[in-house]
């Protein structure tokens, strides 16, 4: 099997992190993205925009370099503020976006901040979605198991049909050709989008709930919701390491590599963003973003997490704020 593909964005960051794990709850830096807090988000590949979908003023596009805001965007008629947008995903390349609620998603243009089409699932419930470079491929994982990968551009449309219980996770590589999706059957799979052919599959004891894919073709990641989260060989399919942590279940709400590939930074639906090493599984540090205001315990979910610049990292979460994190030790 060929490479997934080529390096197509490289951070110039080099992460300063010792071999220890301490816990920090002091932001380096925060930025309010969301009044009233956030329902999902997400961090390009690049740290350079995020996409949130708010409370209280639909989807906002964010410039992170600058903290000003591009585009508003939202699904429902104009002067109708009910949101329920739950998903969101920016392509590596920064071309695209695609935004979901439960019955509908649509594809945006990051360039020129319009929508270029907006598509209803009446079968199932969209459970999660990604989108390639240039927006050429879609894909929606569904509650009723199957996945769709959609070419909006051609109308072309592939159903993998290879899982049997309802889909929790999803991710598409830059080039859209492969797909990982993981479900309720105990099972992720990485397959082939312009053939459906399964390519590897990936098995655990309990339901998948959170799937990554590296954009450099060279990792996967799977995680159940027990206490097995596993990193995989994307060519081999051969596991390189499994996370090590002393808690008896941890759920991932978002995962990314770091560019250089030593490092995976995850985040969970009870505020802590943790940064594990690839090639042990060990932690190497754990983070915790600010509570949602009014909540009780205090908690928020981490949405989206990514490397930046200048050894830092950085989450969007149900808080409503983006929050820069230092990762070397101090």
């Amino acid at each position: 099997m060929n490479r997934l593909l080529p390096p197509l964005l490289v951070l110039a960051m080099t992460l300063g992190v010792g071999a220890c794990s301490r816990e920090s709850s002091k932001p380096v830096t925060q930025v309010r993205h969301a009044q009233g807090g956030a329902y999902a988000a997400d961090i390009s590949a690049d740290g350079s925009l995020s996409v949130v979908s708010t409370a209280q003023e639909g989807i906002l596009v964010w410039e992170l370099d600058t903290q000003k805001q591009r585009f508003k965007w939202s699904h429902e008629e104009e002067g109708d503020n009910n949101n329920t947008v739950g998903l969101i995903h920016i392509a590596a390349d920064n071309s695209y976006v695609v935004t979901a609620d439960r019955d509908a998603f649509a594809l945006w243009n990051l360039e020129t901040g319009e929508p270029e089409g907006f598509w209803r699932i009446d079968e199932a419930s969209v459970r999660d979605l990604a989108v390639s470079n240039n927006g050429r491929g879609i894909l929606v994982g569904r509650g009723n198991g199957k996945t769709l990968f959609f070419e909006p551009f051609t109308g072309r449309r592939l159903e993998f049909l290879g899982h049997q219980e309802k889909i929790n996770s999803v991710d598409l590589s830059p080039n859209g050709f492969y797909a990982l999706t993981g479900s309720n059957d105990y099972i992720a799979y990485l397959w082939d989008t312009r053939s459906g052919q399964v390519i590897h599959r990936f098995t655990h004891s309990s339901r998948v709930t959170k799937v990554a894919l590296d954009d450099q073709g060279r990792y996967i990641f799977t995680a159940d919701s027990k206490r097995d989260a596993r990193i995989w060989d994307a060519q081999t399919g051969e596991e390189i390491s499994q996370l090590r942590y002393l808690q008896r279940q941890k759920i991932f709400s978002t995962a990314t590599f770091s560019e250089d590939g030593k490092y995976l930074l995850t985040g969970s639906p009870g505020r802590a963003m943790n940064l594990w090493n690839v090639e042990d599984g060990s932690e190497v540090k754990e983070w915790r973003v600010t509570p949602k205001e009014g909540t009780q315990p205090q908690s928020a979910i981490v949405y989206a997490v990514s490397f930046a610049q200048q050894n830092q990292v950085l989450s969007e979460s149900s808080s409503g704020l983006a929050e820069y994190w230092q990762t070397e030790q101090e």
